[in-house]
């Protein structure tokens, strides 16, 4: 049996470290891998000629969009697996019509996600930004003593999960060492899902009003776009931490910036509404917002998960395996 073509799809730049040299001779195992220079567009002379051959397609960050035009330059093309995550803005729907399966790597992308989100969590408890802000700022520890008899750390807190997304039970998996009390907001679980999971179902209004620290995991969509409104902020205790992982979209970040100003909570911040926050933000200067730059999803060395979990997904193909992380039509409506 002849081994299927593969080409690859993605942005070199964006994409260092998902196709090491070790990932790219075990898809040439698996397949042919017809080029390990990956196609940056798809309607040039060279992008015709691969993909006229290519029976498996691996996308990545940077990717052109897999159009409406594909199915017929690429007609011996069976399955898309993208090295990344939400194949969202990439797939056309031409794609699932023309039956060519799709898989994603979200999975192994939620991976530093939850790592990341357990150290924020841990760290927000302690309020150990403030604690270095304070240290390094007077380069003495008395402002620092009388936060130690405060209410905080994190033996015995209420941690509340907005969304049982993949990032969200796999935070949830990684706190069961910890003295953390579990509340789970997501409309798709009923309560003995959550229980399931170790946490408690409320409603969104209950959690915001009961959790020290809120971590959103909920996918953008136009049910949760700024679900995390005025109100709701203003129903957070006063010390609560807000931690955004997910997509700035699922907060109103106006309402935020002016919760933020009063300095009744902190937030812990690595994804905005825009990207980038404009340069005069108060998200850059406020001293109770930890901000960083979208790196809670894999970086660097961790991108090498989501290249080995599209090969494993290729070898399943290939071996006539159900795949484990495929994506159908349907399912876009309900994923981030």
């Amino acid at each position: 049996m002849s081994r299927p073509a593969i080409v690859l799809a993605m942005e070199p730049s964006r994409t260092e470290h998902v196709l090491p040299d070790e990932i790219l001779r075990r898809l040439d195992t698996i397949g042919r891998l017809l080029d390990s220079e990956p196609l940056q567009r798809l309607d040039d002379a060279r992008a015709r000629r691969l993909l006229s051959e290519a029976e498996i397609l691996i996308t990545g960050w940077g990717a052109p969009c897999i159009g409406s035009e594909i199915p017929a330059a690429a007609q011996r093309l069976r399955l898309v697996v993208h090295a990344a995550g939400t194949v969202k803005g990439i797939i056309d729907d031409a794609i699932f019509e023309a039956g060519i399966a799709v898989s994603h790597a979200a999975e192994a992308n939620a991976v530093p996600v939850a790592e990341f989100t357990l150290a924020a969590i841990i760290f927000a408890g302690k309020r150990a930004f403030r604690f270095r802000d304070l240290y390094v700022g007077d380069r003495n520890r008395d402002r620092t003593y009388p936060m130690q008899r405060e209410a905080i750390g994190n033996y015995g807190r209420t941690l509340g999960i907005v969304g049982a997304s993949r990032i969200g039970r796999r935070v949830i998996e990684l706190l069961k060492p910890f003295d953390y009390k579990l509340l789970l907001f997501d409309p798709m679980l009923d309560a003995a899902e959550a229980a399931g999971l170790g946490a408690e179902k409320v409603d969104l209004d209950e959690l915001m009003r009961r959790a020290d620290l809120v971590s959103l995991h909920a996918p953008s969509l136009p049910s949760t776009q700024h679900m995390i409104d005025a109100r709701r902020l203003s129903l957070m205790k006063d010390g609560a931490t807000l931690i955004n992982t997910a997509r700035g979209i699922l907060i109103d970040e106006a309402a935020l910036l002016s919760e933020l100003k009063t300095g009744r909570i902190d937030a812990v911040i690595d994804v905005t509404d825009p990207e980038i926050p404009e340069a005069g933000s108060a998200f850059y200067d406020l001293p109770n917002v930890f901000l960083t730059p979208h790196i809670a999803g894999a970086i660097g060395l961790e991108r090498a998960r989501l290249g080995a979990m599209a090969a494993d997904e290729v070898e399943r193909f290939t071996t006539g395996r159900p795949l484990l992380y495929q994506i159908r039509r349907q399912d876009l409506e309900n994923i981030a």
